[in-house]
């Protein structure tokens, strides 16, 4: 007890030293709500003494990993993902004010530090915080919405330990949810899902939770239902402890327990055996309570529903789904309990990584601090002191001075500086522990480096990119510009693995590539204000394909004949389709005995791969074909390797030709929102685009249309959709396939691509 006494005053004086009152980032005014804990109570607490200083909260020791989740918040653009951390952040003591995520009040949302974020009223970067709410650590990354960014949304991801799935209590489950769905499963990361805006007219969560098991096909029930609906939304009533609550007061900071309605209790117990036979069918341990118990009459409490809850949500075969409205400051606290209640630690998230000594075996990196350091540099930014590496601590610690490898490009670096990130801004720390995320400064590296001790040669597993699927032609308007303008290309092609730069051999212009018509926007936009360099846009390009539709053989022999050593090589086979759906170039070889031999082999694969780059029909990349060699023929003296190299680009060219080629073009997936008022002239100007509707659905006074439309043919859509539909309309877009264009489109391609060619000759 004396010993206690005299923590408490030196940290309080320490807290006086301060200046606590009277600046920093203060505490709250909030006082943290009583935590369920499977039948376990944490006391009250006004915020945090941590959080207080300055904002600062102490590093982690190696002791509690199980007070730690690294999440993500994820969503369906203008779900709320956004407005709802900003409520975790001022519930857990990080921010003192609330602000809009449009910015009308001139400061607009903590996470949506940067200037174009809070003009356009979106999250185009992912954003990292930390916070702590009763005595668990929370790593947060909000992460953006639209598809054009959905690299952001794929390598937090590929970092985090669980997520948080927002839901728009209206619209459901829409088509940038079924993206993030897919990279959720790509990554394995465990879920709870949060169904926002209940609060609005139409709000329907048991609709939401019927998409989410058909849409999405995953095994969801309901852990809360709402007090109200509308307008009229005051709280939620929890299922397991059987606990209704009401948020009122300023911001909704308070919380009232009260008894169950009335007018819900028939709808409590009939979700509540619902949510235990859902889970049941999932956990054996509460199967077989339900057998040995007189269920339905006998239920199961909350701390024998809870761990059955946590257990299949940690092994990704049950959903929990939560419920309330973030902007009317309703359910947000206890959404925070069911993150810490039931998505994993550091240590309860298997993660692999590849041991480059040995083959590359799989190693798993087990988060102990005492091990040898893993890490993985998921996102670089820059900031005001040079390039920030963002890092995923897999196992071992991170100290300020530690010599440690980067194992992508072979070099022993110095950690010259470490922080802590709180959107914008900085803390700086000294050390952090396994399981933990940080940032470096003055590191070069790219964006899926890993980082090891200098001793250790492992390589974390890649994070997918996505392919880009539009392009346009840029260049500086003066000469001045030059050298902040290649700055910039190289500082974003770092920072974003979808943001491609290149020459176009033919014309000689530089080419950028990216996810979308806002992608390219943005970026050209930042190079304005950032670099201060204004540049001339060229014609959007489409990242068309060319294929074959049959076999072609084709028998080719390449000889030339100048004096001295000549060249000789012949090739005998023929090409073949593969599928428009397959990417891959594939290259056969299936010639028997030594009719080549094989030291040409390679130099023959060179070959087509080369061929495959520019297709001859339009210049764009060749897919979905298979080249097969069968038989050829060499000379003693003058086959060579770059002989069979030019025989083989000949060989693919001959064989394409007569092989029926045809051009893919890319076919988005469009979801557009509009009042039901404008259906028909949103309907008309889709199927003037050419595009395919397959479905639609009314949502309120709303329709959603989804349809898949040529991306040729989406530009400018955007202008056109706020016109016709008073400024009301909105749509998103994403990359589905490639389709065949018609012959007329064919031959107009063809015809410009041979006219381009012939005018770049002259």
């Amino acid at each position: 007890k004396e010993m206690a006494s005299l923590l408490c005053n030196r940290m309080f004086s320490s807290v006086a030293s301060r200046g606590l009152m009277s600046g920093g980032n203060r505490c709250s005014p909030l006082m943290m709500t009583t935590q369920q804990q499977f039948g376990s109570t944490t006391t009250p607490m006004f915020g945090n003494i941590a959080s207080c200083l300055t904002g600062a909260i102490r590093p982690y020791s190696t002791n509690d990993i199980q007070k730690m989740r690294n999440i993500g918040i994820s969503a369906h653009i203008d779900s709320g993902k956004t407005t709802l951390t900003e409520r975790i952040l001022y519930y857990t003591g990080r921010i003192k004010e609330i602000h809009d995520v449009k910015g009308k009040d001139g400061i607009g949302a903590k996470m949506d530090s940067m200037e174009l974020e809070r003009e356009k009223g979106i999250t185009i970067q992912s954003a990292a915080t930390y916070c702590k709410w009763g005595d668990t650590h929370i790593n947060i990354i909000d992460t953006p919405g639209h598809v054009d960014f959905t690299i952001e949304v794929e390598r937090a991801l590929r970092v985090l330990d669980g997520a948080v799935l927002v839901m728009c209590g209206v619209s459901g489950v829409q088509s940038q949810t079924i993206t993030v769905d897919r990279q959720m499963r790509r990554y394995n990361v465990p879920r709870v899902t949060f169904i926002n805006k209940l609060d609005r007219v139409g709000a329907n969560p048991w609709n939401v939770i019927d998409q989410l098991r058909k849409k999405l096909n995953l095994n969801a029930a309901a852990v809360q239902i709402p007090i109200g609906g509308e307008i009229n939304l005051e709280g939620v009533c929890d299922l397991l402890t059987g606990k209704a609550y009401l948020f009122s007061g300023e911001k909704g900071s308070k919380i009232t327990e009260v008894e169950i309605p009335a007018s819900i209790v028939e709808l409590f117990n009939e979700k509540k055996i619902e949510l235990v036979e859902t889970v049941a069918n999932q956990d054996d341990q509460l199967a077989e309570w339900i057998i040995e118990n007189d269920f339905p009459n006998n239920m199961p409490d909350a701390t024998v529903l809870g761990d059955a809850i946590r257990r299949c949500t940690i092994n990704r075969t049950f959903v929990p789904v939560f419920m309330g409205s973030a902007f009317k400051n309703i359910g947000v606290q206890k959404l925070l309990d069911g993150v810490i209640n039931f998505l994993p630690n550091p240590s309860q998230k298997k993660n692999i990584a590849l041991d480059l000594s040995n083959n590359e075996a799989e190693v798993e990196v087990v988060p102990d601090s005492k091990k040898p350091f893993v890490g993985l540099a998921f996102k670089l930014e820059e900031g005001r002191f040079g390039q920030l590496t963002y890092m995923r601590v897999y196992q071992g610690a991170l100290k300020r001075g530690d010599m440690i490898k980067n194992v992508n490009l072979n070099k022993v670096i110095k950690v010259p500086r470490l922080v802590r990130m709180h959107a914008n801004e900085m803390e700086e720390v000294q050390e952090v522990g396994a399981g933990e995320i940080c940032a470096m400064f003055g590191v070069d590296c790219y964006s899926g480096n890993s980082f090891t001790h200098p001793n250790l040669n492992y390589t974390c597993t890649s994070m997918h990119v996505p392919a880009p699927v539009m392009s346009l032609s840029i260049a500086p308007k003066g000469k001045d510009g030059l050298n902040n303008f290649t700055k910039a290309l190289n500082k974003f092609q770092k920072e974003d693995p979808t943001f491609r730069v290149h020459t176009d051999q033919e014309s000689g212009q530089m080419v950028i590539s990216g996810m979308g018509e806002l992608h390219l926007d943005i970026y050209v936009e930042r190079m304005k204000r950032e670099y201060n360099v204004e540049c001339i846009v060229g014609k959007p390009l489409v990242a068309y394909r060319e294929t074959i539709q049959t076999r072609g053989d084709y028998t080719y022999t390449h000889r030339k004949q100048s004096g001295g050593q000549g060249q000789y090589a012949k090739m005998i086979g023929y090409i073949e389709p593969t599928g428009p759906e397959d990417p891959n170039m594939e290259f056969v070889n299936d010639v028997i005995g030594t009719a080549i031999t094989p030291n040409f082999i390679e130099a023959i694969r060179k070959g087509v791969n080369e061929a495959a780059v520019n297709g001859p029909l339009i210049g764009h990349p060749i897919t979905g074909v298979r080249f097969v060699v069968t038989d050829g023929a060499t000379h003693p003296v003058d086959s060579s390797e770059l002989a069979f190299r030019i025989c083989a680009v000949n060989s693919f060219k001959e064989g394409f030709k007569v092989a029926e080629p045809m051009i893919l073009e890319p076919i988005m997936k469009v979801e557009v929102l509009t009042p039901i008022e404008f259906q028909g002239t949103v309907i008309g100007g889709i199927n003037r685009r050419k595009g395919a509707i397959f479905n639609t659905g009314a949502q309120g006074e709303n329709i959603t249309i989804e349809c898949e439309v040529p991306l040729n043919n989406m530009f400018g859509y955007s202008t056109e959709l706020r016109s016709c539909t008073q400024g009301k309309g909105e749509f998103t877009m994403e990359y589905a396939k490639h389709s065949p264009v018609t012959r007329e489109q064919f031959n107009t391609l063809c015809e410009e691509y041979q006219k381009k060619r012939a005018e770049e000759r002259k």
